[in-house]
């Protein structure tokens, strides 16, 4: 966690700011200290580590007078912590006294303030409008920080945007999020607010390193976690379907764990930096195959003709096929192309592989679970049995992203399931959740 400044050291006289001037943020203020000789800083430091003053560019333990023979330290304490000897808890107290330390050793010093001193947050604070939302938040995709500023922040975008890259060491870019991402490739238009104008990142997941151009194809470091829980469930040998792939997170990482990985998305340029990040990491040409389709082609034609070679074949090998479909604001609306996909009746008795679907949706209302449930059933247009629903993350108030977990079964692939409109026989939910996520 993050340590918060003490207000008392807060920048005064910059609120409303819109054009950054870091010499506004020099200050002078006086804190408490206390003196300790050399040899009993490393013994008087530990009790003194809930009160340190603690700044951006600050050792909080100072040599008093260097090069001085009776060298001293001075420890800087957070004025809003300690302002007398007497504010140090009695046992603290008792064991400094032990180590030679008492209140004659306790004192003020002015020192100055300046804007390296002052975190990003702390800046916000002091210049942005009071009472309003501040920037709570950011996403970070190579040296670029993504920001979505409210309204009433964007008179204050290239200040926002300026303090970040002076903050933040690894970030040389700041763009702003101009609209929703609505549009078929999943990407959205966006304006640089400082920086360089570099929209090609590079970033490491799962042991793969993934390039690609930010502005042109769709990747939230927020899904991380959720790639590796996908992940998990693969072994060497099984098969993944990647409907919506992007630039391969999931597809990628899969054929690194010697999956036979099948990958597609509609976005050209996704699909261009797909290959290279195969490429890259050096996956295995044997087990990757890339397409640029859209998704009910892909559904049913790539993976159709896939089980129905299954079928035929004479050799039934033991794997679990895997189908991941990340596009959670219309996934779901691919799921009926399953429903039937195969025909052929004689296939039936030759089906017997286990096809595991993961779908993402977005929903909204005060029971996430149920509506996913519900989202997943409508447009599939048949009951499932055994459905896992497992929360993924909070997108908006009261908008959660989900995903839906279910088995593909014989029945749903050759439409021989009962309709939506009948009785629903008794089914088992089971809800999943990560409280550490």
């Amino acid at each position: 966690m993050t340590p918060v400044l003490p207000v008392a050291l807060l920048p005064i006289g910059v609120r409303g700011m819109k054009v950054l001037n870091r010499q506004k943020f020099l200050r002078n203020v006086v804190v408490p200290i206390l003196k300790v000789s050399d040899e009993k800083v490393s013994k008087v430091t530990p009790i003194c580590k809930n009160y340190l003053l603690k700044l951006d560019s600050f050792k909080p333990v100072q040599t008093l007078k260097p090069n001085s023979e009776n060298s001293h330290k001075i420890i800087h304490l957070n004025p809003e912590k300690i302002s007398q000897w007497m504010d140090f808890q009695d046992s603290e107290r008792e064991i400094l006294q032990k180590c030679g330390i008492t209140e004659k050793d306790f004192d003020s010093k002015e020192i100055q303030i300046t804007y390296e001193n002052f975190k990003y947050d702390a800046i916000f604070k002091a210049v942005l409008p009071e009472n309003e939302d501040t920037v709570s938040g950011f996403s970070q995709i190579g040296h670029i920080i993504h920001l979505n500023l409210r309204d009433h922040l964007l008179d204050y975008k290239q200040l926002i945007g300026e303090v970040l890259i002076d903050k933040i060491k690894t970030c040389s870019t700041v763009v702003n999020k101009n609209n929703i991402i609505d549009n078929t490739y999943r990407n959205f238009s966006m304006e640089i607010i400082a920086g360089e104008e570099n929209y090609i990142v590079s970033v490491k997941e799962n042991n793969c390193n993934f390039r690609f151009d930010f502005s042109k194809v769709y990747w939230n470091p927020r899904l991380s976690k959720e790639h590796e829980r996908i992940l998990e469930y693969l072994k060497p040998g099984d098969v993944l379907f990647d409907v919506f792939c992007g630039v391969g997170p999931f597809s990628i990482p899969a054929a690194k764990r010697k999956c036979k990985v099948f990958a597609n998305d509609l976005n050209p340029d996704s699909f261009t930096w797909l290959k290279f990040n195969a490429k890259q990491n050096k996956v295995d040409t044997k087990l990757f195959k890339s397409y640029n389709m859209d998704g009910k082609d892909f559904i049913c034609k790539t993976f159709k003709d896939f089980v129905i070679e299954l079928c035929k074949g004479e050799v039934q090998k033991e794997f679990k096929i895997h189908v991941t479909m990340n596009l959670p604001a219309m996934a779901v609306e691919f799921l009926k192309h399953f429903k039937g996909l195969l025909e052929d009746k004689s296939l039936m008795e030759k089906f017997h592989y286990e096809i595991i679907v993961y779908v993402y949706c977005f929903v909204i209302g005060d029971d996430p679970y149920k509506n996913a449930e519900e989202l997943v059933k409508e447009n599939i247009g048949c009951q499932i049995d055994n459905l896992h629903i497992f929360y993924v993350r909070n997108v908006s108030p009261k908008k959660e992203m989900m995903r839906v977990k279910f088995n593909l079964t014989k029945s749903i692939i050759f439409g021989e399931i009962q309709e939506l409109e009948c009785e629903p026989p008794q089914k088992k939910i089971c809800i999943e959740k990560d409280i550490t996520d």
